[in-house]
């Protein structure tokens, strides 16, 4: 059985690596390992080891605590949050966003927080 733990860390590795455009063998390969282990460890049915997060974390650009990051104190359940990042509507909408240039992104996002102003007061 999955411990929601082992499950989070994973979902946070499919996260990023989907965000920065990597593919699973890009991965794998950044770290020396074979991308069905990537796939293992994205779906939490290994362990990641210390060590291997701390080379996933190299290759992936963020700190290893990244992937703890929106785990729920108790560990029984993710974050509500957490949910959402998961959805892959979401990691789209991301990374569209981040594909735009900074001045219109700000203006994307002023755009959108008006029309979230409007709708809760409809």
């Amino acid at each position: 059985m999955t411990h929601l733990v082992d499950s989070h860390v994973g979902q946070k590795i499919r996260q990023r690596r989907w965000m920065v455009g990597m593919t699973q063998q890009q991965l794998a390969e950044s770290v020396g390992i074979k991308f069905q282990q990537i796939q293992k460890y994205e779906t939490g049915m290994n362990r990641v080891s210390a060590s291997r997060l701390w080379d996933i974390s190299r290759a992936l650009g963020v700190s290893a605590s990244f992937f703890f990051e929106g785990l729920s104190e108790n560990a029984n359940e993710p974050a509500a949050e957490d949910q959402i990042l998961q959805q892959k509507e979401t990691l789209e909408l991301l990374r569209s966003y981040y594909a735009i240039p900074e001045g219109q992104r700000k203006r994307f996002l002023h755009l959108a927080q008006s029309l979230g102003d409007f709708s809760a007061a409809s």
